[in-house]
């Protein structure tokens, strides 16, 4: 038969930066991959995690069909059986041990799929527990806490507009490896070299000279956790100079005077060394910043996972509030989605909370609806009233990406039941009695609900299902759904009528209508049909301005002194007058460009050549341990340890050591030849549980301290 090759447009669904790719199809063999130089958003850029997509689709190791446990080998279920036995173990849990006794984990992939967003959501409603944890409390909690503090939506996130700004600094993020982080911006290092190109300048603040610091001006390399201290000792300058310009923002903005009250005890002098940097570069920041015609200060992962991070969070708004660089172009601005999630939570009230009850165990607090990941494996292995004895997890390997994992795998060991929705089995889903597969890559429809909100131009992309999925595998959303309904069905989850009707409404709509019912009724009064006949998406142009109208406050005006944030600065105030720690190197994470945090790892072309999994050291403390290049040492902290080959390099900070996330594939049980073959070590063999932000809860892996010695 002769070949029947054909090319469609397609859009990136692994990681925040929603590229358009141009697949080439053999009938439904997927050819290759390229770069789609029609779609106007991502103009033809590509990563190495792209060509893969069809790679993990194709994968032996995946799985194709549902699985049931017994003893230590999985045997292939039929769905039928499948989800009764699921409802019936899970309902049984929760009557003898009461709703609570159910948890849930949403891993971050969840977000990558609008039919899982919408199916994760119902199916948390529907189990009647406040157990549910996310991938949202080892990331971006801090600054979702700042939206709602702030601008009263723990949704609505400052996005920078890197392709007009004159002055971009960058604080923990490295986007040059992460394709943008809470910033949709395919392509960011052309973006990041045009900036340069027309006089601007990139900045950037991290303990690890990244890629992105690299290509940058300016390098600061900070000490771990001292990015609040930094950013006071900026405001001081600002406000003690007379740089303080914000502009239209001040007519809607309570508590300017405050924060001119409080920047006035940080002296680049005071916070110099808690910030690792001397007091002159923290003023020349100052004035840079402040005297830029465009300016944004962009924080990520490495400012939110620290001891700090919710107060990073806060005064990174307010830098960009007080130097009027909030919402005008070149700046901190908001997007106006096609299918505007924001708006529509907040016509339901759904703004998001913070602190309406604590976890069992340590009292930890609740974020919209969640409770801190760094709780988990205690709320499952503390006995008592309220200790969760069963879970499912959705998309999720919690055993490699919260913090101490061998606690965790410890506590998942001994749950009664638990059930996983996934791809693989892998460190976390070998646990389960149950795994459920979904399609994935090109087998559904996509389109980027929670990162068109996110982007740094207001666009709109509907991709089309190219391939059909294994015939034994479900879609992200009926498997959600069905889950929910044999839990109902046997008396678990939540009580009464309202929770069966949403759920019996939300699957005879299916997540298709419940799009086009947002699109329709969008800003832009979209349809799905509308974007069907623009396959390589729609380009509505560069952000405008939005505020105060985007407020949702109670006062519709903008917070520049929440009195949360204010309380916990008594808590810096400690570190700042004590002297450094000595003795211990301090342990960062670091993200590759070719990972996708624990799970593509089973990709032959993303892990091939040398080893990735190393330990980052700096000359002088290898010197002092008698470390030389690629010996193996052994990294300790209080949870744990790990042994791992060095790599001696001076873009690390002194007295500080890095290790890649999402490794440590040697796990019993685990079903991932190649990621096996590649097994390294897990950062969260070393991260400590109780090492969090006090404020927020979120997890602090960023300054883990930890010995290191030649093995």
């Amino acid at each position: 038969m002769p070949s029947q090759t054909h090319t469609r447009a397609s859009t990136c669904m692994l990681c925040e930066a929603a590229c358009g790719l141009s697949v080439e199809l053999d009938g439904e063999r997927v050819v290759s991959i390229r770069g789609d130089r029609e779609d106007p958003f991502s103009a033809g850029h590509i990563c190495p995690k792209a060509a893969a997509i069809s790679d993990i689709a194709t994968d032996p190791d995946r799985v194709r069909t549902p699985l049931r446990r017994v003893g230590d080998r999985f045997e292939p279920i039929s769905w039928d059986e499948a989800l009764e036995e699921a409802g019936t173990r899970l309902a049984a849990v929760q009557a003898r041990h009461g709703r609570g006794a159910l948890g849930l984990y949403l891993g971050n992939p969840t977000v990558h799929s609008y039919s899982a967003m919408f199916g994760a959501s119902l199916l948390s409603r529907a189990l009647g527990s406040r157990a549910r944890f996310s991938a949202t409390s080892v990331d971006q909690l801090p600054q979702m806490l700042a939206s709602l503090e702030m601008l009263g939506h723990s949704l609505l996130l400052p996005i920078p507009d890197v392709d007009r700004t004159s002055y971009f600094l960058v604080i923990g993020g490295n986007p040059i490896a992460s394709n943008g982080s809470l910033m949709t911006a395919p392509g960011i290092g052309a973006r990041l070299d045009a900036l340069r190109a027309r006089g601007g300048k990139l900045v950037v603040v991290d303990p690890r000279r990244t890629e992105t610091a690299s290509r940058a001006d300016l390098h600061l390399p900070i000490r771990p956790g001292g990015d609040a201290a930094l950013l006071l000792g900026v405001l001081h300058v600002i406000f003690a100079e007379g740089l303080a310009h914000p502009g239209r923002l001040e007519a809607f903005t309570d508590g300017m005077a405050r924060l001119r009250e409080i920047a006035a005890r940080y002296s680049p002098e005071r916070v110099a060394g808690r910030a690792g940097l001397g007091a002159e570069a923290i003023r020349a920041l100052a004035r840079d910043f402040a005297g830029a015609s465009a300016a944004v200060c962009y924080a990520r992962v490495g400012a939110c996972t620290q001891e700090y991070g919710g107060l990073v969070a806060w005064l990174v708004s307010a830098l960009n509030v007080v130097t009027g660089n909030l919402d005008r172009p070149g700046g901190a601005m908001f997007t106006n989605p096609a299918a505007d999630l924001v708006g529509m939570l907040a016509k339901t009230g759904d703004l998001g909370g913070f602190g309406r009850y604590r976890s069992r165990v340590r009292g930890l607090p609740e974020f919209s609806g969640e409770l801190p990941a760094a709780a988990f494996a205690e709320e499952l292995d503390t006995p008592g009233n309220g200790q969760v004895r069963a879970l499912i997890t959705f998309a999720g390997n919690p055993v490699l990406s919260t913090p101490n994992g061998k606690r965790l795998e410890r506590a998942l060991a001994g749950l009664e039941y638990m059930v996983s929705i996934d791809l693989y089995r892998n460190e976390t889903t070998r646990h389960a009695n149950l795994i459920l597969p979904t399609s994935f890559g090109f087998e559904r429809e996509h389109f980027d609900l929670a990162f068109n909100a996110l982007a740094v131009r207001d666009v709109a992309k509907l991709a089309p299902a190219l391939v059909a999925p294994p015939s034994g595998v479900r879609s992200d959303f009926d498997v959600l759904i069905g889950l929910a309904r044999a839990l109902r069905r046997h008396g678990g989850g939540r009580p009464g009528l309202t929770t069966s009707l949403t759920l019996e409404g939300a699957r005879a709509l299916g997540p298709r209508r419940i799009l086009d019912a947002m699109l329709r009724f969008g800003p832009r009064r979209l349809s799905l049909a509308t974007l069907e006949r623009a396959p390589h998406g729609l380009d509505f142009g560069p952000l405008e301005p939005r505020l105060p109208e985007r407020l949702f406050t109670r006062n519709r005006r903008l917070q520049l002194a929440p009195e949360l944030f204010v309380r916990d600065l008594e808590r810096l105030e400690r570190s700042l007058d004590g002297a450094p720690e000595r003795g211990e190197l301090e342990l960062i994470g670091r993200r590759l460009l070719r990972s996708n945090n624990s799970w593509m790892h089973n990709t032959h072309r993303l892990v091939k050549g040398r080893p990735a999994c190393t330990l980052l050291v700096h000359p002088d403390d290898a010197a002092l341990r008698g470390l030389t290049q690629g010996d193996v040492v052994l990294v300790r902290s209080r949870v744990g340890e790990v042994r791992v080959p060095v790599e001696i390099t001076d873009a690390i900070a002194p007295g500080v050591v890095c290790l890649p996330h999402g490794y440590g594939h040697d796990r019993e049980g685990v079903a991932l030849t190649v990621a096996r073959a590649h097994a390294g070590a897990s950062l969260n063999d070393l991260t400590d549980e109780l090492r969090v932000d006090a404020l927020s809860g979120n997890a602090a892996f960023s300054g883990t301290p930890v010995t290191v010695s030649r093995v």
